[in-house]
């Protein structure tokens, strides 16, 4: 096992803490610190870590894969555990991610804090909201989103280099890819730790608060979208016409193409993009039965309320948790590799030569 530690101008607590995991080889990713830090790697290279150096600062997310791929090709077979350098991790923790994942089959151990004490507030109730939005985007339960002790088997270290995401971010777009995969993911309880009030964190709340939250956005802004093109479709198809059924149906084609178009690229997909192939019969066959029961809510309430653009707006708050659930679990979802399945050596980022 090695435990990998991206690391951006650290103070002596990193040193502290190769000193303590003496006994597991280290891996520390200089993220372009710059010289005033030269110091502190070097100490941590004498007390025993492997220290490989970015010429710039390219973010945690860039700092991780350079890992996963340094170690792929230099130390392949080996399970990674990555902690963070600012000793907020508990040696004891570290070792206990590393503990279960040794034993268990899950694609992803997370160390999770439970918040408990003096915690901050902006950490407190940024992870709260977090999990809970989630949980609602993709289903599954993670007591700590944010969390960056975590362990991953050396089959999965190929994967993690395919996953975008460069910053804060990327280390939630792998919670994201999990849950779109069914990826086994396992938690084991670790200590709230916040050294200062936290104020060793480079985390900047806005820049980095909108990449996280960005990705869960997504599928609401896409819906949205398609929302706002199928209404406007809707009402001047239906002055046209006169016809409520066919507008209906007219409408919805249209911007059913448009959502599926921009689920599968920017939503669900990404890197990972389900193919055509798998995904369009899917969505046609969830379209289709998204239509009949949109044209039957809609002529019902349209009736009952005497109004289409309440009619409208109550049939698409009605399907639209049904359809995300769909589109999560069986349009673009992909099945779940055995676990122990070999995972295919991918492209690694610049800068894995130290």
């Amino acid at each position: 096992m090695i435990v990998l530690i991206p690391a951006y101008q650290p103070d002596r607590r990193l040193v502290h803490l190769v000193e303590r995991l003496n006994r597991h080889r280290i891996l520390i990713i200089d993220d372009g610190s710059g010289g005033p830090y030269a110091q502190v790697f070097e100490t941590a290279r004498l007390a025993g870590a492997e220290v490989v150096t970015l010429p710039t600062n390219r973010g945690k997310g860039f700092a991780l894969k350079t890992g996963f791929a340094h170690i792929a090709a230099r130390h392949p077979g080996e399970d990674v555990v990555c902690a963070d350098s600012d000793g907020q991790h508990r040696v004891e923790d570290i070792e206990a991610v590393a503990g279960r994942l040794s034993t268990s089959p899950a694609a992803m151990v997370l160390g999770v804090r439970r918040f408990t004490g003096p915690v901050p507030a902006r950490s407190r109730y940024g992870n709260a909201a977090t999990r809970i939005l989630f949980r609602l985007i993709t289903g599954l339960a993670v007591t700590d989103t944010q969390t960056g002790l975590r362990g991953y088997p050396a089959r999965m270290l190929g994967w993690l280099g395919r996953v975008t995401g460069d910053r804060f971010e990327y280390e939630l777009r792998l919670l994201l890819r999990a849950a779109r995969e069914r990826l086994p993911v396992e938690e084991v309880e670790i200590a709230t730790v916040y050294l200062d009030g936290n104020s060793s964190s480079h985390f900047r709340p806005i820049i980095d608060s909108a990449r996280i939250y960005g990705p869960l956005l997504a599928f609401a802004g896409s819906s949205l979208l398609a929302f706002a093109v199928d209404a406007a479709l809707l009402a001047v198809l239906v002055s046209w016409t006169g016809q409520l059924v066919t507008s209906a149906v007219i409408a919805r084609l249209i911007s059913a193409t448009l959502n599926y178009t921009v689920n599968r690229a920017a939503v669900f997909g990404g890197d990972g993009r389900t193919p055509h192939r798998e995904a369009a019969p899917r969505y046609a066959a969830l379209a289709a039965a998204s239509l009949t029961a949109n044209v039957l809510l809609l002529e019902w309430l349209t009736a009952a309320t005497g109004s289409l653009a309440v009619g409208k707006v109550v049939t698409e708050l009605a399907l639209f948790a049904a359809g995300f659930t769909v589109q999560r679990l069986f349009v673009f979802g992909r099945r779940t590799a055995e676990p122990g399945t070999p995972i295919a050596p991918e492209r690694q980022p610049a800068g894995t030569r130290g």
